[in-house]
């Protein structure tokens, strides 16, 4: 007996299987399995590569071309000499996140340190994290004489914030991502950090008389770094960004105490030097249509630019992105409801 179709389903037809295949249709919907090479992915999308020790403990993230202009590049050297934070704002895709990178790269300030925030993010996760679960079940074994005294040390690692704030001849650079998904309060929560360049372990201070020293586990390393009489104090205060896509405003405050950067979106002729620089001098010429079909779509949709980049990859790959549902696909809009 036949199977139905499924509502709202087009029916395989038989006919459409006997056609040749394009190559870069890996997944072709027909139910045969098959054994697939893997095509290589987009330079923006490749993972676990150009690691460098060159900064000691913290390795360096891949290297993406970042393009920037003379206003955005001294708002950043300001803060720099200011040892404040930037408050990156713009639309999505406009390189907010990206800037944390390309600034880390430049100066050889090791892997960026990435605190994404959401509405459940707090301040104390961001500092550390205490496994005192852990730690009363390893004090059970040892005491049961299955085990030595566990170090609490062991049972402590600093979040990404925390981890910024280790003293170092280098900073490290944080970045802050999406702070308007947090909490109200969250923004006034991070001044006292950010104006004292410290803070305080309670389960260490507490301890100091019997232990002044305690090595801890920091956020992406192995390595162990010590604390001293239960505070994290900087030397270096780290290099701070802090994105927003506008959902909501901060406290004048915690402003005051930020530098402003807003990210513009990209001019026809930036989106040009975006895709020369990712995909190739000829790229730009080569999916001409394909940057026109994206500027026309972006006033009314709120298009980010890794739309287009993903779309002139598959372009230069010979994808047909015109055949129906593929561009639509990629060029979908980023506002209102799914």
């Amino acid at each position: 007996m036949e199977r139905p179709d499924r509502p709202g389903a087009d029916p395989v037809n038989p006919s459409d299987n006997a056609r040749p295949t394009p190559q870069w249709r890996l997944f072709r919907g027909d139910g045969q399995p098959r054994r697939i090479t893997m095509p290589e992915p987009p330079p923006w999308r490749r993972f676990g590569q150009q690691r460098s020790t060159e900064a000691g403990d913290a390795d360096m993230d891949p290297y993406r071309p970042y393009l920037i202009d003379q206003p955005q590049i001294d708002v950043v050297n300001a803060a720099l000499h200011l040892r404040r934070p930037v408050l990156v704002t713009g639309h999505p895709g406009s390189g907010k996140s990206s800037l944390a990178y390309a600034i880390a790269h430049e100066l050889s300030l090791g892997k960026v340190l990435h605190w994404p925030v959401n509405s459940r993010s707090m301040l104390s996760d961001a500092l550390y994290q205490y496994d005192a679960v852990g730690r009363l079940q390893e004090s059970t074994l040892s005491r049961d004489g299955r085990g030595p005294e566990p170090d609490i040390g062991d049972f402590i690692r600093l979040g990404p914030l925390g981890t910024a704030l280790v003293p170092r001849d280098l900073p490290r650079v944080l970045l802050i991502d999406e702070l308007d998904k947090g909490d109200i309060d969250l923004p006034n929560d991070l001044l006292t950090v950010f104006e004292r360049g410290e803070f305080e372990i309670p389960e260490l201070s507490r301890m100091t008389r019997e232990r002044n020293v305690v090595e801890v586990h920091t956020a992406g390393s192995d390595i162990p770094v010590p604390v001293r009489g239960g505070v994290v104090r900087c030397t270096e205060f780290p290099v701070v960004l802090i994105t927003s896509n506008g959902e909501r405003d901060f406290p004048p405050a915690f402003l005051r105490r930020c530098l402003r950067l807003d990210l513009p979106d990209p001019s026809e002729q930036r989106l040009r030097d975006i895709l020369a620089a990712h995909l190739g001098a000829d790229a730009p010429a080569r999916v001409d249509g394909l940057v026109r079909a994206f500027l026309a779509r972006r006033a009314p949709d709120e298009l980010a630019t890794d739309q287009l980049m993903n779309a002139a990859f598959l372009r230069l790959g010979g994808v047909d992105t015109d055949a129906e549902g593929v561009l639509e696909a990629l060029f979908h809009q980023l506002g209102g409801t799914v």
